[in-house]
């Protein structure tokens, strides 16, 4: 077992490497904050001045649940696409944190509309990480019933995208 300055036993071993690829991607994808967990380690940079954090390990127990909305508070009116896309059995979810691009190049027309016909394959948008264009496709045939993403837009890791029936 490993002991870090002050004795403490357990101490983690930091990737530095990772760190500056996630502080790359950072500036890269134009985000303010981004982490990374395995398992009960969790790296997280935030860009804030000249600074890097690294987090300890990642808490074992879960999140407490959120409280019941009052029947008063309304919800946001784009908040509810967004939750039904998450269960959606046709939403298209990032695998990767970027931007999004939904046309080929500036100026140009989208890759695909609301209402557009698409075959599994086809590409729906493009996602930038780190320099590289990295095509976003149709995982099946349908018709594209909801963009949840706009151009230029910073997406995370698993956030809905589209929603394909």
């Amino acid at each position: 077992m490993t002991t870090d300055k002050g004795g403490r036993k357990g101490a983690m071993n930091v990737d530095t490497d990772l760190v500056r690829q996630l502080a790359e991607l950072l500036d890269d994808a134009n985000l303010t904050e981004i982490e990374v967990e395995d398992g009960e380690r969790s790296i997280r940079v935030v860009r804030g001045g000249t600074s890097v954090a690294v987090a300890a390990p990642a808490p074992a127990a879960a999140p407490a649940p959120a409280p019941a909305p009052s029947p008063a508070a309304a919800a946001p009116a784009d908040a509810a696409p967004a939750a039904s896309a998450e269960n959606h059995p046709g939403t298209v979810k990032s695998p990767m944190v970027g931007t999004v691009y939904l046309a080929p190049e500036p100026g140009a027309d989208p890759f695909v509309k609301v209402g557009d016909t698409v075959s599994q394959g086809d590409t729906l948008l493009i996602i930038e990480a780190m320099k590289v264009m990295n095509p976003i496709t149709a995982e099946k045939s349908g018709t594209v019933t909801a963009l949840l993403v706009e151009d230029a837009e910073p997406v995370e890791f698993n956030q809905p995208l589209a929603t394909i029936e």
